[in-house]
C-alpha cells in the first residue's frame, strides 16, 4: 500500500520543520510528504528547501487569500501519487510508529480517526526552542497523559467501525484516496475555520464509509496554540449536508484534475 503524508501549514515554519523531521524518522516511511500550504511567506519555503530527505518532499503552495484550508488540502491530494492518504496538521510531532500504526489499522470501507497528546504551553515553547521530536511516558507536560500510551494489541481490539460525529479532527485522520474522490474531496465553500472536517466526513458516511477510532497507537504530540471557534455559516453548511444527505460538494477537488 503506497501512502502519502499530507501536512497542512500556514506561517509557522518552526513547528512545521519539527513535524517533517518526525515524519522522516518513522519506522515505516511514507512514499511522499506533501506540504499543503495555505499561503505561507518565504520563511516556510526556505525551511522546506533546507531539509534533506530520501523521499519526495513536495511543497503545494497557494496564494494567501484568507482561510482556504479545504483548497490547500484538495490541491495536495490531487498531487499525491499514492493509494492511501494520511492528513495531519503542521503543529503535530509524530511518534515514530505513527505511519506504521495507521497502515496496521486500515480497512476498506473505513477511514481512520486518531487523537492527539496535548502539550502544555510551557512544554511547547521548550520543544520549539530545543527541536525536540521524541517524547517518553515520563514526560510531565502532557495535558492528557493516557493518550501517550502505545499498546498496539489493545488498539486493534478497540478499532471498530462506527459513524460517530463527535471528535472529528483533521489533525490525525486517513483515507483511501478513491473514497476522497467519490465525494469530491473537501468543500471549498468553507472560508473560515470550523466544521470543514465534519462536513467532509458526513458525506463519506452518506456513501457508507465507516469510522474507526485509533486508540493507543498512531500517537502525535500537539504543540500548544489558541484554537478558533466555528461561525454560524459553517454550522449551516454542515447542517445542510446532514439534512439533505449530500454526497458530492460542487466546490471540491475535481477542478484540479481538469
Amino acid at each position: 500500500m503506497t501512502v502519502s503524508l499530507i501536512i497542512t501549514t500556514y506561517n509557522w515554519p518552526e513547528a512545521l520543520v519539527l513535524s517533517i523531521k518526525s515524519a522522516l524518522v518513522q519506522t515505516c516511511l511514507p512514499n511522499e510528504i506533501i506540504i499543503a500550504d495555505d499561503g505561507s511567506d518565504e520563511k516556510t519555503k526556505e525551511v522546506i528547501k533546507q531539509l534533506e530527505t530520501d523521499i519526495p518532499l513536495i511543497h503545494s503552495w497557494q496564494e494567501d487569500d484568507g482561510f482556504r484550508l479545504a483548497s490547500s488540502r484538495n490541491k495536495a491530494i490531487a498531487k499525491s501519487n499514492s493509494e492511501y492518504i494520511i492528513i495531519i496538521d503542521g503543529d503535530m510531532i509524530l511518534e515514530k510508529h505513527f505511519i506504521e500504526d495507521h497502515l496496521a489499522c486500515l480497512q476498506k470501507g473505513c477511514y481512520l480517526q486518531g487523537s492527539r497528546v496535548l502539550l502544555t504551553q510551557l512544554k511547547s515553547q521548550e520543544v520549539l526552542k530545543n527541536g525536540q521530536v521524541k517524547f517518553t511516558l515520563l514526560e510531565s507536560s502532557f495535558k492528557n497523559h493516557f493518550k501517550a500510551f502505545r499498546i498496539p494489541v489493545l488498539s486493534k481490539l478497540l478499532c471498530r467501525g462506527n459513524q460517530k460525529t463527535k471528535g472529528i479532527r483533521g489533525c490525525n485522520f486517513s483515507f483511501f484516496k478513491e473514497d476522497i474522490l467519490k465525494v469530491n474531496g473537501f468543500n471549498e465553500s468553507f472560508k473560515t475555520w470550523g466544521r470543514e472536517d465534519s462536513e467532509f466526513i458526513q458525506r463519506l458516511y452518506h456513501i457508507g464509509i465507516k469510522r474507526k477510532n485509533i486508540k493507543f497507537s498512531a500517537i502525535q504530540y500537539h504543540l500548544y496554540h489558541v484554537e478558533g471557534s466555528s461561525l454560524e455559516e459553517n454550522d449551516a453548511i454542515l447542517q445542510k449536508t446532514i439534512d439533505e444527505r449530500l454526497i458530492w460538494c460542487t466546490n471540491g477537488i475535481n477542478k484540479y484534475f481538469e
